[in-house]
């Protein structure tokens, strides 16, 4: 089952970019399979069935694990991350999905924002996210504490989760 990185950032090869690949190799040990810095999709985020968006939403559906990341934009998610998730025709496209919502910040005050807003709207599009969202600060994120914490505490919870959606799909 693919790893999957889907990073709602306007600025390309960002911090939470980088973030979220570290989260992704830490719980699995490995490289993401992919990538997807939703700002590459450009234009085509504002059309219909563009073939790259297409793709791209193609990969996550199909994915055992997706980060989910953004910076925090008004204690939420960025509006380039809600327009790639927008292109998911119907409300089941993450079904079999285990997610993590991960948002980087520039310090504590929206702690709650991966739970109170990024993870309802990956569950309202079918994705499992059996485990808390992590919130990271966009300046120490790097040092891998925060990271290794929360793989020691939910790794084994989404290794399971993506193992046992695996055997359904």
């Amino acid at each position: 089952m693919p790893t999957v990185v889907v990073v709602g950032n306007p600025k390309p090869a960002s911090r939470t970019a980088q973030a979220a690949s570290l989260l992704a190799e830490a719980l699995t040990e490995k490289a993401p399979d992919h990538v997807i810095d939703v700002t590459d999709l450009g234009q085509g985020l504002l059309e219909w069935e563009n073939p790259k968006v297409l793709e791209a939403v193609g990969l996550t559906g199909q994915a055992g694990l997706a980060i989910v990341a953004t910076p925090t934009f008004k204690a939420t998610y960025s509006g380039l991350l809600k327009l790639f998730l927008d292109q998911f025709a119907t409300a089941e496209g993450l079904r079999g999905v285990v997610a993590v919502p991960l948002m980087l910040g520039a310090g504590p005050t929206h702690a709650m924002a991966p739970d109170l807003f990024l993870k309802p709207l990956l569950t309202e599009l079918g994705a499992t996210c059996p485990a808390p969202g992590l919130y990271l600060s966009d300046k120490t994120y790097e040092d891998g504490v925060q990271i290794a914490k929360y793989v020691e505490a939910w790794g084994g919870v989404l290794n399971d989760a993506v193992a046992g959606w695996g055997a359904r799909k």
